[in-house]
């Protein structure tokens, strides 16, 4: 079989969405049934899926410890739960994290690229990105220049990510397009495409520092660039959506919408995950619900 050959799209091309089909379809996954059995699956995967987050000012070496704890234990009363997928600091704490996590199998993510404005030089950018994967990060999830992007300099915004990517060495790239800030499917959609053509593991709709974060049209719109990218180069790309999503059966409608639109090879953590903390909480009772068949009081769980 010839193998093929990756060309550049015409990125100065717009997009074409159909806002209104996209929407009426999204709009669909929401009203799907789903069986208790399969329920208490795609819960179970939904854990899995989940990249628990600290990033704030205030983080301190024993909150990332904390977290970590709980990312690799969650609910020690509730035998066999899967770990989550991933724990996401900033660069000064990947390496308690690291120790922190150990041979869990949880993996350690680290923001980069001036996270999240993403106001910075290049230069900058890349030695953050290095350090991080240095101190002993798993993935980088960056972000890309909106200021650049949306005044047109596509070229400039193709030539970071392939710098950053260049600079993971053996990490993953998760490039976040803060979609909340592109605003139309059109642009959504093209940020997309130069993501993956860039060089991008994953792609992220939100740093959840704005408050327009994900949706499910959004990403909608993000799994079918996946699908046409993986259609035309064979490459699978990932998805993470991330914030706004602190309910399991948001979640699950989700699933199921990754499941139509690219199917069962998607369906778990190394191609698709939630970065939602607080949807972990939620997750922990329905399951507990299912289990003793009554809802435990939210200070059953612990926050971080």
């Amino acid at each position: 079989m010839a193998e093929k050959i990756l060309t550049l799209p015409d990125f100065t091309i717009p997009a074409r969405i159909d806002k209104v089909g996209v929407e009426e379809r999204a709009d669909r996954f929401t009203k799907r049934s789903i069986k208790k059995e399969t329920k208490v699956k795609g819960l179970m995967l939904a854990l899995n899926m989940i990249d628990l987050t600290t990033l704030e000012g205030k983080d301190t070496e024993g909150k990332v410890r904390q977290m970590c704890y709980k990312a690799v234990h969650l609910l020690d009363s509730y035998p066999n739960l899967p770990t989550v997928a991933a724990v996401c600091v900033y660069p000064e704490m990947v390496r308690i994290a690291k120790k922190a996590v150990g041979d869990s199998g949880v993996k350690v993510a680290s923001v980069a690229t001036a996270f999240p404005s993403g106001q910075s030089s290049l230069k900058i950018k890349l030695e953050e990105t290095r350090y991080a994967v240095d101190e002993g990060a798993d993935e980088i999830d960056m972000v890309i220049s909106r200021g650049k992007f949306l005044r047109g300099e596509y070229n400039y915004v193709f030539d970071e990510i392939a710098a950053v990517k260049e600079a993971c060495g053996p990490a993953r790239l998760k490039v976040i397009l803060e979609t909340g800030e592109l605003i139309t499917f059109d642009k959504i959609r093209k940020a997309s495409d130069i993501a993956m053509y860039a060089g991008a593991d994953f792609i992220k709709t939100s740093t959840g520092k704005i408050p327009a974060a994900s949706s499910i049209p959004v990403t909608l719109v993000m799994l079918e660039a996946i699908r046409d990218y993986y259609y035309k180069t064979g490459i699978m790309i990932g998805m993470k959506p991330a914030g706004g999503i602190s309910k399991s059966k948001v979640a699950l409608h989700y699933l199921v919408m990754v499941n139509e639109i690219l199917g069962e090879d998607w369906m778990n953590n190394k191609w698709f995950r939630f970065g939602a903390s607080s949807l972990a909480n939620d997750v922990l009772m329905q399951l507990m619900k299912e289990k003793t068949g009554v809802y435990q009081g939210k200070d059953y769980f612990t926050i971080d």
